[in-house]
């Protein structure tokens, strides 16, 4: 996994993408390694303010910390969003939020 810039604390993920990753080993892969971007400050598929937002974020430490990714030619997205005080990790899918 890539370099951590910030703490992910508890790392969970929810129960649709829990059965998509017992489903698929390449699914797994992909949010093991979507999971690296995002600590590594690589925001995936947002626009440029979002990313900008996500700097500030880091900056001032008052704010959560989003990512999205997309997997594959199925253009199935997960969102990556770890919470403002960086306690807590979670992996879904967008219309699991």
């Amino acid at each position: 996994m890539s370099e951590h810039k910030f703490k992910l604390g508890q790392i969970v993920v929810t129960k649709a993408v829990n059965e998509r990753m017992k489903e698929s080993d390449m699914f797994k892969y992909f949010v093991y390694r979507s999971l690296g971007r995002h600590a590594a400050c690589d925001w995936g598929e947002l626009c440029e303010e979002d990313k900008e937002l996500n700097e500030q974020a880091l900056k001032n430490g008052d704010a959560r910390l989003f990512s999205s990714y997309i997997y594959g030619s199925q253009d199935e997205k997960i969102w990556i969003i770890t919470e403002w005080d960086r306690s807590v990790t979670t992996i879904l899918f967008p219309e699991d939020y």
